[in-house]
């Protein structure tokens, strides 16, 4: 069966994406040259540039891709009508999704120092904190507390989370961090 030149399209894209991924994990962005991402894709130094303006326009296609993924699993999980548990579930599946390999060193290491804070910030803010936001303003109205300070608790909690992951990667305890948050969550809205 023949495929649609969109089909081939983007197949090769994926594939890029796909071969270059996995060398940004395994060495790092900087030790990354576009002659292995080509040859790990079984594609053309030409089919690179169709599809990239450059490999800093790969990585951050990759970053962009990664943010999404983490941000649909914590959508797709914290479904619960009681706002503390559905941010708990969001909790439980932003640290699933970043226990995916290399996921921490694209997202919260190479991303920012790559593409720079601002633009990871803004992805952040499309993915996972608009979520996390969207639940902390679930909790504020439940427990009737103010939401002008929803802006700089979503920011506070977030860079938490991404605290937690970098050490959960390094070694710590999952299970210590969750209930941290949990603790976190349950001294500031306790009346």
């Amino acid at each position: 069966m023949r495929r649609s030149n969109k089909e081939r399209t983007e197949s090769m894209r994926l594939a890029l994406m796909a071969a270059a991924r996995a060398l940004f994990v395994e060495n790092g962005y900087a030790e990354t040259a576009t002659p292995e991402i080509v040859s790990a894709a079984g594609v053309t130094r030409g089919a690179l540039y169709h599809h990239f303006e450059d490999k800093r326009a790969l990585f951050a296609a990759i970053v962009a891709e990664e943010a999404r993924q983490v941000g649909q699993e914590i959508e797709t999980a914290a479904v619960s009508k009681d706002a503390r548990q559905a941010i708990l579930a969001g909790t439980r599946a932003y640290f699933d999704a970043m226990a995916v390999p290399g996921r921490t060193r694209l997202l919260l290491l190479d991303g920012p120092a790559i593409l720079g804070a601002h633009r990871l910030q803004v992805l952040d803010a499309e993915h996972s904190e608009s979520r996390l936001k969207a639940g902390l303003a679930d909790l504020f109205a439940a427990s009737g507390k103010s939401a002008d300070l929803l802006d700089a608790f979503t920011e506070l909690l977030s860079a938490s989370f991404d605290r937690a992951a970098l050490a959960i990667e390094a070694g710590a305890s999952r299970q210590d961090y969750e209930k941290a948050i949990a603790t976190l969550i349950d001294g500031i809205f306790v009346r």
